[in-house]
């Protein structure tokens, strides 16, 4: 696994504006067109300065990606606790996480870009790079979802016998039709059509896990 953090002396500032330069130049680029020199110049900041809070690129590609993937996980994560912690219209609280969650990747802006360029040049990223922001966005995502779904089905609001592959379909079914329309957020999908996947989706989705006593 690449390290994160050098551990040098700059200043906490000078990281900070680094790494949301790093984030910009990367979602623009792409990983193996940014360049250092592009990134501090971005940041406003010497090469050398760069390289005093980042020991190489992929070090520094690393660290933004797990803090935008990090970011963005906790934002849905909330949305989760409040749509699902205490779910009252089942059918509704989840058309409304669903819409939400497309909400907050399509207006994720520099995060987007990211996780765009990332998904593009999926073969030039480093396998650890790519296992780490898996784990800390998408797969953790999932994580969270299985584990709601499981407190659901302990309410007798769904069954199944397979968690991650129930959540695994909501996501499919109330999720990727935005992703796929607005290509990961690059272009806009209008409000009604993001409603119609969501409840078209969720619709389909407890025709297949909604628990019998549910109605």
């Amino acid at each position: 696994m690449a390290v994160v953090a050098t551990g040098g002396t700059g200043r906490p500032e000078k990281r900070e504006a680094i790494a949301r330069a790093a984030t910009a130049v990367f979602g623009r680029e792409g990983y193996v067109r940014a360049s250092m020199d592009a990134i501090a110049a971005e940041a406003k900041v010497s090469k050398r300065t760069v390289y005093n809070h980042f020991a190489d690129k992929e070090t520094l590609f690393l660290s933004v990606a797990l803090h935008n993937s990090a970011e963005l996980t906790e934002r849905i994560a909330a949305l989760m606790a409040r749509y699902l912690d205490r779910v009252v219209d089942l059918r509704q609280d989840l058309v409304d996480l669903a819409v939400e969650r497309a909400r907050a990747v399509l207006s994720a802006g520099d995060h987007g870009a990211l996780g765009r360029a990332i998904r593009a040049e999926v073969t030039n990223i480093p396998a650890d790079v790519l296992e780490a922001w898996l784990d800390a966005g998408p797969i953790a995502s999932q994580r969270d979802l299985a584990r709601h779904f499981t407190t659901l089905a302990d309410r007798g609001l769904l069954a199944f016998d397979d968690a991650a592959l129930a959540a695994e379909q909501y996501t499919l079914l109330t999720f990727h039709g935005v992703a796929e329309r607005s290509f990961w957020g690059a272009l806009p999908v209008a409000d009604e059509e993001v409603a119609r996947i969501a409840a078209d989706g969720v619709e389909a989705f407890l025709r297949i896990y909604r628990a019998p006593a549910a109605g």
